[in-house]
């Protein structure tokens, strides 16, 4: 089939590999405008097959509707896609488009799905491609899989580890189906649906009288992006790397209960929290540095 494939990064990269030695066409690529230096890998990888490649600003304009029709693809491929796509695009290629999903859809809708799932303590993930609508995340469902979370996994180890491989796998599978007609239009259960915001720094403050599971699904569900935050005197700290700590006594919530080469032990509302990685003012490291430059020693506690 000749595809439009619309994305970014290493995901949307890979899919346009993954595609082309599948025997696909790639008619063309459109992806953000380049921040930096450094050009998206998606750009690079279609370029140096001599793809056409189009950067817009939005896809809301007659420049983008121009290019989708000049692409004269069968389908369109949104894989890793921050940008809105308008609904007129999506039904200009011959059969229509699909899109990629890091979550068991209908539940997790939004642009923030991974680390909601954690924030929320789940144990089973999945990947979703939808024929998208004009809805956020709501058309019908082509193919599903689901996958564990691991009782450690990082907002970040679950999409490289595990949905990021499973996702490409799923994207070129559902292409496959649509190429030999047997493609499903399977509509959403409203009724299971759920929808979380972009998550931010409004929604990353850690409670230390929450229970340890809630605090530990905190942190790791904001790692790396945007950090849990706590406070140290007028200095907010960024915490990573969360384990549950067993054994520990009972003690005022928020507490540094220990600072050694494993991390920062933290008292919770019933236990305790470990994280090994953190940011104050400077950059990534140790956390028992980063909290030993701001002067806090066994005893003290954060967030006050």
């Amino acid at each position: 089939m000749r595809i439009l494939l619309i994305g970014q990064a290493a995901f949307a990269e890979q899919v346009l590999l993954r595609l082309a030695s599948g025997g696909h066409e790639i008619a063309g690529v459109v992806c953000p405008p380049d921040r930096g230096p450094k050009p998206d890998p998606t750009k690079v990888a279609a370029l140096e097959r001599g793809v056409p490649v189009h950067q817009f600003p939005s896809l809301k304009g007659a420049e983008a509707r121009e290019a989708f029709v000049a692409a004269g693809a069968d389908l369109a491929v949104l894989a890793y896609v921050t940008q809105i796509v308008p609904e007129p695009l999506l039904a200009i290629p011959r059969r229509s488009s699909i899109c990629f999903h890091p979550s068991l859809l209908p539940r997790y809708r939004g642009g923030s799905a991974i680390p909601w799932q954690l924030i929320r303590g789940e144990t089973t993930t999945g990947v979703t491609v939808f024929w998208p609508d004009a809805g956020i995340d709501t058309g019908p469902i082509l193919v599903q899989r689901s996958a564990p979370v691991g009782p450690d996994d990082t907002a970040g180890s679950l999409y490289y580890q595990t949905l990021f491989p499973l996702g490409v796998d799923v994207v070129v599978e559902a292409v496959e189906l649509i190429a030999a007609g047997r493609a499903p239009r399977v509509p959403q259960n409203e009724a299971q649906a759920t929808y979380d915001p972009l998550l931010g720094d409004a929604h990353a403050a850690i409670d230390w009288a929450a229970p340890s599971a809630r605090v530990h699904d905190l942190i790791r569900g904001c790692d790396p992006q945007p950090g849990a935050h706590t406070s140290v005197g007028t200095t907010l700290v960024r915490l990573f790397e969360p384990r549950r700590v067993s054994g520990v006594a009972v003690q005022h919530p928020g507490t540094v209960t220990a600072l050694d080469e494993s991390g920062v032990t933290i008292a919770t509302g019933d236990g305790a929290v470990r994280a090994a990685r953190a940011r104050g003012g400077g950059p990534k490291a140790a956390a028992a540095d980063v909290l030993r430059d701001l002067g806090v020693t066994v005893g003290v506690r954060l967030g006050l």
